[in-house]
C-alpha cells in the first residue's frame, strides 16, 4: 500500500523529494522512495555531471564492456545484490573466478596469505613467511573501551608490531581505500572488529571470532564479491527506471534553505538561478558540497562532513593481444616502495564473462596525499604504469592494443578515528529538522554497496517523517 504522504500546497497534493547526487546512493535512496510510496511522491534527482552512476562508469575498450571506476558489488551484504534482483538484473549476476591476489613483495610477486581480515591474520603462523608478528602480551582487558576508537595503524602496530603493518595491512587497505593507515578508524573501516575488540584483549582472538564463519557465510564462502555482464552501468540505468525519478542531470545545487513548509533549493548556473521547492531533501552529495549546503542548517552536521579527508587515484586499463600473467586475480603493493602503482587487477583472469580473446587490465595508481599525480598527462600515466608492471611482474610488458586513463579526484573519503560518533552526532541533529538526511561513502562507507544501504537507509528516514503511519 502507498503511504499517505501529507499534501503539499504548491504540488497538487503530491510531496516532492529532491535528491542531491545521481550517484549509486542516490538512485538507489530513489529507488526505495518509489518501492514505497509509488505514484505519492514527486521524485526528483538533480545531478551536477551529465551522466549518472557517479564513481561507477562502464566504458568500451576493445569491444568488451570494462569498468572505469567501481568494479564490483559486495556479493556478501544483501543491499547491492537485493537492488539488481528487483531490477531485472538478478540474472545478470557474475562471480569471479575464485582466483586470489598476489602481494609484491622484495621483487617478485606472493601468494597473499589467507585467512586474515584487511591482512591481519586470527594466526600469526598464517602470516610468518610474510611477516614477523610479535604479538603484544594479554593485558587483560578489552582492546577498545565502549565507544572508543584508534587508527588501524595505532591497533596493529601496538599489538602485532610494524612489519605486518607496512607489508600485509597496509597493501590491503591502500587498495581499498588509497589512505594512510594511521589516519582509518578501526570502528568505521572494520565495525565487526572493533565490536570484537570491545571483548577481547587479544587482537588475533577477535580477527578469529570475527572470521568465524557462520553457516550462511560459508555457503556463500565463493561468492563474496559479484558484477554485472554487460557492466555496472546496466544497474545504474536499470535502477534510475524503476525509480520513476524526474532526473536534472547538469544541474548544480548551490543553496540549501529551510522554509515554514518544507525545503527550498538554489540550483543551475550563478546567472541564472533556478528555486524548487521541497518536502524532503536527500543530500548524497561527497562531503565538500554536502557541508556547503548544510552550513547554515546545521553546523554540526556540515563540521562533521567538512573533517572528511579524500584521496585520488588515477586508474590505467589496458586490453593485450597476449601477455604472460599468473594465476592470480591482481596483487597489491606496499607503500615506501617508490612506485606509483599500488595495486593491478587482472580483470580478464577474474572475471570470466570478458572471455579469453583479449586479456584486460588495470592498474591503480595514488594514495593519500599524491594527488599530484592526476596531474600528469595520459602519455605519461600510461608510461609508468606499463613500466611498473613489468617490473612487478618480472618481464617486459608487450605493447597494448588498447588503453585509457581515468583520474577520479578525491575518489575516497578517509575515515579519522572517531568518525562513527561524530556522525552519528550529526545525524542526530539533524532529526531535528525534519525532512533532511544525508548518506553516502563519505558517512556510511566506500563500495556499491555500503552506498546503497546508506542510501535506502536515508529514504527510510524520509519516508518516516513525511509519512509516520506508513506500513
Amino acid at each position: 500500500m502507498n503511504a499517505a504522504i501529507p499534501p503539499r500546497r504548491a504540488n497538487g497534493g503530491r510531496a516532492r523529494i529532491l535528491i542531491v547526487g545521481g550517484g549509486i546512493t542516490g538512485l538507489a535512496a530513489a529507488h526505495r522512495l518509489r518501492e514505497r510510496l509509488g505514484d505519492a511522491a514527486e521524485i526528483v534527482i538533480a545531478e551536477r555531471a551529465m551522466r549518472l552512476g557517479g564513481k561507477i562508469h562502464t566504458v568500451d575498450l576493445a569491444g568488451r564492456p570494462i569498468e572505469a571506476g567501481a568494479e564490483s558489488i559486495l556479493a556478501a551484504r544483501p543491499e547491492a545484490v537485493g537492488l539488481a534482483e528487483s531490477v531485472g538484473l538478478g540474472g545478470d549476476l557474475v562471480h569471479p573466478t575464485g582466483l586470489t591476489p598476489a602481494l609484491s613483495l622484495d621483487g617478485r610477486l606472493r601468494d597473499f596469505p589467507t585467512g586474515t581480515m584487511m591482512g591481519i591474520p586470527a594466526d600469526p603462523a598464517d602470516v610468518a613467511a610474510i611477516a614477523d608478528v610479535k604479538e603484544r602480551a594479554d593485558s587483560g582487558g578489552p582492546i577498545l573501551a565502549p565507544g572508543a576508537d584508534m587508527s588501524v595503524g595505532e591497533l596493529v602496530r601496538t599489538h602485532l608490531g610494524s612489519e605486518i603493518l607496512d607489508r600485509l595491512v597496509s597493501p590491503m587497505l591502500a587498495g581499498v581505500y588509497a589512505g594512510d593507515v594511521d589516519r582509518l578508524s578501526v570502528a568505521a573501516v572494520m565495525p565487526g572488529l572493533a565490536e570484537a575488540l570491545r571483548r577481547h584483549s587479544s587482537l588475533t582472538e577477535a580477527v578469529a571470532e570475527v572470521k568465524r564463519p557462520s553457516e550462511g557465510r560459508t555457503r556463500a564462502k565463493e561468492r563474496v564479491f559479484a558484477t554485472i555482464d554487460g557492466g555496472l552501468g546496466r544497474l545504474i540505468t536499470a535502477t534510475s527506471a524503476a525509480s520513476r525519478a524526474d532526473v536534472r542531470l547538469g544541474m548544480t545545487v548551490r543553496e540549501l534553505r529551510q522554509t515554514p513548509y518544507g525545503w527550498e533549493v538554489i540550483a543551475g548556473p550563478v546567472p541564472d538561478p533556478m528555486r524548487i521547492e521541497a518536502d524532503a531533501v536527500l543530500l548524497a552529495v561527497p562531503a565538500s558540497p554536502a557541508a556547503r549546503l548544510l552550513r547554515n542548517v546545521e553546523p554540526e552536521a556540515a563540521a562533521a562532513l567538512s573533517g572528511v579527508a579524500y584521496a585520488s587515484v588515477a586508474l590505467a586499463s589496458f586490453a593485450f593481444e597476449d601477455i604472460d600473467l599468473p594465476e592470480h586475480s591482481g596483487f597489491l603493493t606496499p607503500a615506501g616502495n617508490g612506485k606509483s602503482v599500488k595495486a593491478a587487477t587482472f580483470t580478464s583472469r577474474k572475471w570470466p564473462h570478458l572471455g579469453r580473446r583479449r586479456t584486460f587490465l588495470r592498474v591503480s595508481m595514488g594514495r593519500l596525499g599524491e594527488e599530484a599525480l592526476l596531474q600528469y598527462d595520459d602519455a605519461d600515466l600510461i608510461k609508468t604504469a606499463l613500466r611498473e608492471l613489468g617490473e612487478h611482474l618480472g618481464q617486459r610488458v608487450p605493447e597494448p592494443v588498447a588503453q585509457r586513463v581515468d583520474r577520479w579526484g578525491g575518489a575516497l573519503p578517509q575515515y579519522a578515528p572517531g568518525h562513527t560518533e561524530r556522525f552519528r552526532a550529526a545525524r542526530e541533529k539533524l532529526r531535528a529538522r525534519p525532512g533532511i538526511a544525508i548518506a553516502g561513502a563519505a558517512v556510511d562507507g566506500v563500495g556499491i554497496a555500503a552506498c546503497i544501504a546508506s542510501g535506502q537507509a536515508a529514504a527510510a528516514e524520509i519516508i518516516a517523517q513525511l509519512a509516520p503511519e506508513s506500513d
